[in-house]
């Protein structure tokens, strides 16, 4: 069974209402209340599309975030490596992505149906689906590109453009698609009650992994961390842009979580596509409140790059689950993944683990929390499913990714020479500098 298929019972949508009674008490018994097949076709298709869009100008916010995190002599290269991995994963979903994470075999760890995927042709229109077809491989896509984007925030500053691509382009044909289709694909961790809504570990924690083993792989930008172990601090081009970014990321995760709601044909469907809203912001909210509170203690001055990265780890913990919780407790999530880049981006610092927009704690750390929270509001979600859902996608998105790094290092290299690292990216990679008329220092 398809993710699609997964939430589109009006029964099933009932019961997930009477889980939160303080703020959809009126929402459980018109849930009953569903337009009819062609107009529900409609309204999901709409869901879709709408969600898609935002989840795509996600990949703006990407963008934009990192532009602002990395150094100016690397801007121009790092704006390229977003639109070029936006680009990639869109060919490599429909070529053999989406066969991949929607196999249509329940239970199974690997299977591809026929590929690449067709649409459906001009004027056709299967209203037994329940949407379009071409809807839900669009918003399917562009959770794909996201996973790349978490990616190129890690490994930023010392990586070619070459081997990063090549890495893209196995990550969302692939590795992506296989990590999909175990649970939204109706896989394995499915069938043992495995959950996650929209993708904390699925989505984040796989990109969060690829990231690691591209960090260990690479290794750190030349003179980061010194012998005697000191770390140097190589401030971003611009905490305007990147909060700019953040800023777009909050507002596509509405779209990232609240189309995975599936369905907008019923009174209770539209009733959770909101709560959904409300608890992404508000986790968000408490993302943000809790890392300028650790910094303000821990080193007597709010971050605002922490804060940046205090929302957007609220908004992965709260990703694996935004519907059964109840606002409170959408609140603890977010704050307790807010704390997490806090936490852990020195630990990275100690182990000489170079993360420049510090993806690994946003996105990892914050994704296997929110997925290892589920069953604190969602009791019908095995607690051992939850870790084997974790483990299981750490050890193999590991595995492979460090396999696909060293083999492409040991090929055509993954590093540029270290006068071209020095004098920046966006000459030896792009010969196009974002800010031609500002004097280098560093």
């Amino acid at each position: 069974m398809k993710r699609s298929l997964h939430r589109i019972a009006p029964l099933a949508l009932a019961g997930l209402v009477l889980a939160e009674p303080a703020l959809a008490q009126e929402a459980a018994p018109a849930a009953a209340e569903a337009v009819g097949g062609g107009t529900a076709y409609i309204f999901n298709t709409l869901l879709f599309l709408i969600g898609g869009f935002l989840v795509m100008w996600m990949a703006a916010g990407f963008a934009m975030l990192e532009a602002g995190l990395v150094r100016s002599k690397n801007v121009s290269v790092q704006c390229l490596k977003n639109i070029g991995l936006y680009a990639i994963a869109g060919l490599m979903f429909w070529v053999i992505g989406y066969s991949i994470a929607y196999p249509g075999f329940e239970g199974g760890y690997f299977g591809i149906a026929n590929f690449p995927y067709a649409m459906q042709g001009v004027g056709e229109a299967d209203t037994g689906t329940g949407y379009s077809v071409a809807s839900d491989w669009f918003f399917q896509m562009v959770f794909c590109a996201t996973t790349a984007s978490i990616v190129s925030g890690t490994v930023a500053e010392r990586v070619k453009l070459v081997p990063f691509f090549v890495f893209v382009t196995i990550l969302t044909g692939f590795i992506y698609p296989v990590i999909v289709s175990w649970e939204w694909g109706a896989g394995w961790l499915d069938a043992m009650g495995f959950s996650d809504f929209a993708g904390s570990t699925l989505v984040h924690s796989t990109g969060g992994w690829a990231a690691l083993m591209g960090a260990l792989i690479i290794g750190p930008r030349l003179g980061r961390y010194a012998k005697d172990g000191k770390m140097a601090v190589f401030p971003g081009s611009s905490i305007p842009l990147a909060t700019l970014g953040t800023f777009i990321l909050w507002l596509g995760w509405f779209g990232f979580n609240g189309a995975s709601q599936l369905a907008m044909g019923t009174v209770g469907d539209v009733s959770d596509v909101s709560k959904i809203f409300v608890n992404t912001n508000m986790a968000a909210c408490a993302g943000v409140v809790v890392a300028i509170i650790f910094t303000q203690l821990r080193y007597g001055k709010a971050d605002t790059t922490m804060a940046l990265n205090g929302a957007l780890a609220g908004l992965v913990a709260i990703t694996a689950e935004p519907l059964t919780p109840n606002v409170g407790m959408a609140i603890i999530i977010g704050g307790i993944g807010g704390a997490l880049p806090v936490i852990f981006v020195p630990i990275l610092d100690k182990l000489k683990i170079d993360d420049v927009v510090g993806a690994i704690p946003v996105h990892l750390m914050a994704g296997i929390w929110g997925t290892l929270a589920v069953p604190l509001t969602n009791t019908e979600v095995p607690f051992v499913a939850q870790i084997t859902g974790v483990a299981a996608t750490g050890i193999f998105v590991s595995i492979v990714s460090a396999l696909v790094w060293f083999a492409l290092k040991a090929t055509i290299g993954l590093r540029p020479s270290e006068a071209e690292e020095m004098a920046g990216l966006d000459l030896g990679e792009t010969g196009i500098e974002a800010y031609p008329e500002f004097t280098r220092t560093t």
